[in-house]
């Protein structure tokens, strides 16, 4: 095996194309043509780290948080940045990150936390825009389903909890072969009609060149007539953060207590209890406070995050408790996320958690 068959396992999981834009996922350091000798999982790739996958003879680790985030100038070593790099390069092991592609998965960071506080009926609670096309296109009656069926194959017409969606018409299309063409139906310089059927199917962004191989692969045409539009509907399975409700309706503090034992969180920060009983909870993971307008709306009585700011307490203006557990106790379960995912998909090589603490946040 080699390391670009782990990063193919990774991003059937969470594509990277689905990442924020500002974020840097990806394989950032190292060939994905080397040969796989083990894997290290972790939450972030520092220098102790990479000593760890040294020592445990692992040439590829998968961490969450990028350590190259903004581009690099120098490599001198003279920051943790540097220093973890460098070391890398010149112990042949490559880096890969996956950060807000997994934040932006409906099973995801968020899903974890709902799953850890014991929420249910989940959903997303920023879906994401701009992500979802359609593809139409016209074929002859006969060759439908064939075609129909290899777009499915290729990740068409998946829509929630529905796969295998399309929506066909069924028409006539005329078409005139030149000289030059080499027509599949119909006679060159002539008029053909053709009993075609019209299937519209729709699809994740970043499928789309698989969908168009899928298209032409498979479209007995010369000339394969199609048209591409990106929809305005939201992606309710991709986005940030999520929305659950807990079995029972609880106390604020009783919750507090919930939350802070099971994020083993030192301390947590909030805003003005409400004394009213809690049930509708948001989560995001990481740092969320450009979310706590969109959980105000969702109607939720805490939001749960990280990373939140003097002024942000106020916007909880009292129709909500915002509280900030700490960024790594929010993202704590995201490496074990990552190494069962990848233990179930590659048994033979050694998918190694790693020990190495990494949340560079003490309390006294």
């Amino acid at each position: 095996m080699i390391i670009a068959e782990v990063i193919k396992h990774l991003e059937d999981f969470a594509p990277i194309a689905t990442a924020e834009d500002f974020d840097n996922v990806g394989l950032l350091v190292g060939d994905a043509t080397t040969a796989l000798k083990g894997v290290l999982v972790t939450h972030d790739t520092l220098e102790e780290v990479v000593e760890e996958a040294i020592s445990k003879n692992c040439n590829l680790i998968v961490s969450f948080h990028p350590i190259i985030f903004s581009g690099l100038k120098k490599l001198n070593g003279k920051n943790y940045v540097e220093r973890a790099v460098i070391k890398a390069i010149k112990n042949d092991i490559a880096i890969y990150a996956i950060h807000t592609a997994l934040d932006n998965h409906h099973l995801g960071v968020n899903k974890i936390m709902c799953d850890k506080l014991g929420l249910q009926n989940t959903k997303i609670l920023i879906p994401k825009n701009g992500v979802i096309k359609k593809l139409t296109t016209y074929v002859p009656k006969e060759q439908a389903d064939e075609l129909r069926k290899k777009l499915f194959e290729a990740g068409a017409g998946a829509i929630g909890n529905y796969d295998e969606c399309s929506f066909n018409i069924s028409g006539t299309g005329s078409f005139k072969p030149n000289l030059d063409s080499k027509p599949t139906i119909g006679k060159k310089n002539e008029i053909h009609f053709e009993e075609e059927i019209q299937i519209g199917v729709i699809f994740p962004k970043h499928l789309e060149s698989r969908i168009l191989k899928a298209l032409f692969k498979n479209h007995p045409y010369e000339e394969v007539a199609y048209e591409l539009i990106t929809l305005d509907n939201s992606h309710q399975q991709m986005g940030m953060g999520m929305i659950g409700e807990l079995p029972e309706a609880i106390e604020e503090v009783e919750f507090l207590s919930l939350v802070k034992k099971t994020f083993k969180a030192d301390g947590i920060r909030h805003s003005k209890l409400l004394e009213k009983k809690v049930k509708k909870i948001a989560v995001l993971g990481g740092s969320g406070s450009s979310a706590i307008d969109a959980a105000k709306s969702a109607g939720v009585d805490f939001f749960i995050t990280a990373d939140l700011k003097y002024h942000d307490y106020y916007r909880a203006e009292q129709k909500l408790v915002v509280a900030d557990i700490g960024h790594y106790e929010s993202e704590r379960y995201t490496k074990n996320l990552l190494h069962s995912y990848l233990s179930k998909k590659i048994s033979n090589f050694a998918i190694i958690l790693a020990n190495t603490k990494t949340n560079p946040i003490k309390y006294y």
